[in-house]
């Protein structure tokens, strides 16, 4: 391993004497501040013919040619049963009440019941006949672009572990987040954007982990997630300038006189120089960030398409995230994350809706009902307009459920075999990969790890996980640690 292509250390060292900061370079070149607001008016955009990519990016080029540039994370938080969404089991049906079988695992709570079938009917959907549960009637319309992983495993069954394992590849806080190494090493194409963008609306909150999920760890500070409300007059607080963009830009230029002595003093310290990039990167969102949450010139169609004319309540409210992560995309954003939202029915708690310990036919429906719609409406969205191919989008919890009951009418958690989904970006739409065992309960074909997904995932982003690393404390760290494989059979 190692920053054989980065050649960066953990205190921002490049591996060339040759190579200048910004600052500098700005400071020597006449007409750098020119080039500065040229660069600013049109992006940063990588050069898809050559692989280069935007000022910024640890790597200079991708270590291939990348499928996709933008990721969408569908952050299911709570825990989904698989075997109610997208792995039927006929077994579970027939045997309705009968003790387990084989032996049964410690779950969470202990309070196991026996063999319980799913409430919700399977129906093959598409032209891959992929079997979707009632629960995403709208989900079920666009499978064919689907890879549905039905063998995904987990290392964790507790909530805040399980959602440190799945964002960073480790369960304690720490850890880069699975965004923040994209923006890393990918940067962003907008240089008025972050490449880490975390969206909340309505009654969403962090998952449980808290914000530190959305970390950028050991890496550079510009790399962590920034959370934009999606539905507040003001996504991040005191985005509206009080003073006017003259007077913030004197101020910042005076700032910039201290800063670049102090900078030289401590030998360009990564985390010196990422804290002057949040300052600029933060003035530059002023103008761009409220224009991006203003959805009034969308059309009628498209605020229909989403959902966001539903009497639902949290519906709409994650229908704005699904219109507004399409937006992102378009604006050269590289990993976008979307937040689920309490619900009141049946549902777990604030930070894990989707945990029915108990009354799951309630939960999960509701559930549901708030993410099916504007999810196909923006697989749909991003293919009309060319964008989809060029997206992958994620769609995961961080584990399953049980195939026994938990109490009457819930599920337990369930780390030993569950599904997850991507579209988009370079996959075998309307494929079925790996299985879990006839009850659902473990993964037997094809078991795969959070690793494996991560490592697929960069691997579409034109990176080869093994060598986007980052020395820290002695160690070259990655977000595969040291595992992972690429799904290649889900490759289109």
């Amino acid at each position: 391993m190692g920053n054989k292509i980065m050649g960066i250390n953990e205190h921002g060292h490049r591996g060339s004497s040759a190579c200048r900061s910004r600052r500098q370079m700005l400071q020597t070149c006449s007409t750098g501040f020119g080039a500065v607001a040229l660069a600013g008016l049109m992006g940063e955009r990588a050069d898809s013919a050559t692989g280069e990519l935007p000022s910024g990016a640890a790597l200079k080029t991708t270590h291939h040619a990348a499928r996709a540039k933008h990721v969408i994370f569908c952050f299911m938080s709570g825990g989904v049963s698989h075997v109610d969404s997208f792995d039927p089991k006929p077994r579970l049906q027939r045997d309705h009440g009968q003790p387990m079988p084989v032996k049964v695992e410690r779950t969470m709570f202990n309070n196991n019941g026996n063999i319980m079938a799913s409430p919700f009917e399977f129906t093959p959907s598409g032209k891959s006949g992929i079997p979707v549960s009632s629960m995403f009637p709208h989900v079920a319309k666009v499978v064919d672009e689907l890879v549905v992983i039905r063998s995904m495993t987990s290392a964790l069954s507790e909530h805040a572990q399980a959602n440190f394992f799945m964002h960073t590849g480790f369960p304690i806080m720490g850890y880069p987040s699975a965004g923040a190494w994209a923006a890393y090493g990918l940067g962003t194409e907008n240089r008025d954007l972050p490449g880490y963008v975390v969206l909340q609306s309505g009654t969403a909150v962090p998952p449980h982990g808290g914000v530190s999920l959305f970390s950028n760890g050991f890496l550079p500070a510009q790399h962590q997630g920034s959370i934009l409300k999606a539905d507040q007059r003001e996504a991040i607080r005191n985005i509206r300038p009080r003073d006017s963009r003259v007077t913030q830009s004197r101020r910042l230029e005076f700032v910039r006189q201290f800063d670049q002595p102090f900078l030289e003093e401590t030998s360009a310290d990564a985390q010196v120089d990422a804290a002057i990039r949040n300052y600029e990167t933060a003035f530059r969102m002023q103008s761009v960030v409220p224009e991006l949450c203003d959805i009034s010139g969308e059309t009628e169609q498209t605020h229909k398409l989403y959902g966001l004319d539903s009497n639902d309540a949290e519906k709409a409210a994650y229908a704005r995230q699904c219109l507004l992560a399409r937006r992102l995309v378009e604006r050269g954003v590289r990993f976008i994350e979307l937040s689920c939202l309490t619900k009141n029915i049946g549902a777990g708690g604030a930070a894990n809706p989707w945990d029915q310990h108990g009354a799951l036919k309630q939960g999960h429906g509701a559930m549901a009902l708030q993410v099916d719609q504007p999810i196909a409406a923006l697989i749909q969205d991003l293919r009309d307009r060319g964008l989809l191919d060029e997206t992958l989008i994620v769609w995961a919890g961080e584990f399953g459920r049980t195939p026994f009951s938990q109490g009457s009418d819930g599920r337990d958690h369930n780390p030993y075999g569950f599904s997850v989904w991507l579209a988009g970006g370079g996959v075998k739409g309307g494929t079925i990969y790996g299985a879990t065992d006839e009850l659902g309960y473990y993964a037997i074909e094809n078991k795969c790890t959070v690793y494996d997904l991560w490592a697929t995932v960069l691997h579409q982003l034109g990176v080869d996980h093994e060598e986007l690393t980052y020395r820290y404390s002695g160690r070259d760290f990655r977000l595969t640690d040291v595992h992972g494989h690429v799904l290649r059979d889900i490759l289109a």
